[in-house]
């Protein structure tokens, strides 16, 4: 196990290992053609002469208003607040300050099934931010409640964080490729929903069958399926991610590199040679950056700052061309989520 990080819990502590936490909830606990809805061109989202969009598809916030936006932890009982602030407000000035345009919300665990907060950033920074939800994926009407945030509170899609259910905890991951859940990924199909997936690699067989069943769903992988780089063999897991790439309604984040490679050290090259098989499997369109978290609160969970994550796609990382930072960093996550941009 990696001791060097320091990266979320479950209550998300500054400077705890997330790879430890991640270990531990285990232990306790032919390619088809891309449907025409999913269909898109990078280029018809590009304007002569305009900057290319920077969309940061991975931002949690909280709200620091208690009495407003509770704090509903699911797996925490006596969870009382969260240990560091991350609002809105906090983004939006991270955001302006180093030049990125929009960004996608993804619920944090904090506030539990309740996307109220999200919901109303979203409702105050229409142009510049969409939202991902929780719902509770062992709630017989999972659906329905994603149908209720994305048609009543104008939610884009949502998460799914499966790695908190292996080996049994919290009832089990039995629900990914339940034949019940075949009704909330035609529910997701209806509405348009994008699915995101914080997904261990041993659960990525599972998440096929549903990718498979339902080509038309579209499906991002967070954090390389947050990959352990630093085990003794991670070929075994690296291969399950990149089997995936048969399936063209499933995208990869190229985030939490902090976390996934072995060093922990910016600009993380020790990845690059597990990242650009990703590349290459998966190609550059079905790249997505993104970061996890505003201002300060990077320092609080060991993150880089905002510049520091953007110049890694745009400077760091080698055998990218210009064209694909550009996607990677913009042009997917404005065709994948619909932002209107400039470029």
């Amino acid at each position: 196990m990696q001791r060097h990080r320091a990266s979320r819990t479950t209550v998300l502590e500054p400077n705890s290992d997330r790879r430890a936490f991640i270990q531990s909830v285990a232990s306790g606990v032919a390619i088809s053609a891309l449907p025409a809805a999913l269909t898109f061109s990078v280029r018809a989202h590009a304007a002569p002469n305009a900057e290319p969009p920077i969309i940061d598809t991975h931002m949690h916030v909280w709200a620091n208003d208690p009495l407003r936006h509770s704090f509903r932890h699911p797996y925490i009982k006596d969870f009382k607040e969260a240990p560091h602030e991350a609002t809105v407000e906090m983004l939006m000035e991270d955001m302006d300050r180093h030049g990125c345009t929009h960004s996608v919300l993804v619920q944090v665990i904090y506030h539990g099934w309740d996307n109220s907060y999200v919901a109303d950033c979203v409702k105050q920074n229409p142009k510049r931010l969409k939202a991902q939800g929780l719902v509770d994926p062992t709630d017989p009407k999972v659906a329905d409640k994603m149908e209720f945030w994305m048609t009543e509170h104008g939610l884009h899609g949502m998460r799914f964080s499966a790695i908190y259910y292996q080996n049994g905890k919290h009832g089990g991951d039995g629900w990914i490729n339940a034949r019940e859940t075949h009704r909330l990924w035609r529910k997701a199909e209806e509405l348009g929903a994008v699915f995101n997936f914080f997904i261990a690699p041993q659960q990525l067989p599972k998440l096929e069958q549903m990718v498979r069943a339902h080509p038309k769903v579209r499906t991002v992988i967070d954090h390389l399926s947050q990959m352990d780089l630093g085990a003794e063999d991670p070929e075994p897991d690296f291969r399950l991610l990149l089997a995936m790439a048969r399936y063209p309604n499933v995208w990869v984040k190229v985030s939490e590199l902090s976390s996934v490679s072995k060093s922990g050290k910016y600009p993380f090259a020790d990845a690059y040679p597990y990242v650009k098989r990703v590349y290459e499997a998966f190609g550059p369109e079905r790249l997505l950056f993104g970061t996890g978290y505003p201002g300060t609160a990077r320092v609080a969970y060991n993150r880089p700052p905002l510049d520091k994550e953007i110049d890694l796609i745009r400077k760091e990382i080698p055998f990218f061309t210009r064209e694909d930072r550009e996607k990677i960093l913009g042009r997917n996550a404005a065709a994948l989520w619909g932002f209107r941009t400039s470029a």
